[in-house]
C-alpha cells in the first residue's frame, strides 16, 4: 500500500494534553516548553473548540513589543485564558482521511498540525508534520532508531 494512502487514524497521536477554555496561558506555556509540544487543543466536553499554538502564545504575550522580562511575561500569560487566545476556526481532519489528504490540508492552510475529530466534533487525536514525515518517508526500522535518539 502506498504510504500516502494510509489513514490518519494509523499515525495520529491519540494521547495528548488538552486545555479547557478557562485555563490560563501560563499553564499552556509550561506544558509546551516541558513537553516540547507546539499545539494544544482546547476542548469542552470532549469537543474541539479551538487550538493554542506556540504562535498564539507569542502573539498573546506581545513579548517583543512590550519587552517583557520572563517574570512579567509569565504574569501576563497567567492573566489570559486559553479561550481568549486560541484559534477558533481550526482546520481539522477525520480519522478516515488519508495521509495525502491531511498533507494537502496542512500545505493549503499553512498549519503544522491537524486535530483529528469524529463527525460529531469529538477530538480523538492530533496529526503533525512530524507524524506525516515518519509515516511516509521513514521505514519502520529507521523510525524506531530515530525515536530512540530523542531525549
Amino acid at each position: 500500500m502506498d504510504a500516502c494512502e494510509r489513514r490518519v487514524s494509523e499515525v495520529m497521536q491519540s494521547q495528548m494534553v488538552t486545555l479547557k477554555p478557562d485555563e490560563r496561558l501560563d499553564l499552556a506555556d509550561d506544558i509546551m516548553h516541558l513537553g516540547r509540544v507546539r499545539h494544544m487543543p482546547v476542548v469542552e466536553e470532549g469537543r474541539l473548540i479551538g487550538i493554542v499554538s506556540n504562535r498564539d502564545l507569542l502573539a498573546a504575550s506581545l513579548t517583543k513589543f512590550l519587552n517583557f522580562d520572563p517574570k512579567q511575561r509569565r504574569a501576563f500569560l497567567h492573566s489570559v485564558e486559553a479561550g481568549e487566545a486560541m484559534t477558533r476556526d481550526v482546520i481539522t481532519v477525520e480519522p478516515s482521511a488519508t495521509l495525502r489528504e491531511a498533507a494537502q490540508l496542512m500545505i493549503r492552510h499553512k498549519v503544522g498540525c491537524l486535530p483529528v475529530v469524529k463527525p460529531d466534533g469529538i477530538l480523538v487525536g492530533l496529526v503533525t508534520e512530524t507524524d506525516l514525515l515518519r509515516a511516509t518517508l521513514l521505514e519502520e526500522r529507521e523510525e524506531r532508531s530515530v525515536d530512540a535518539e530523542e531525549p
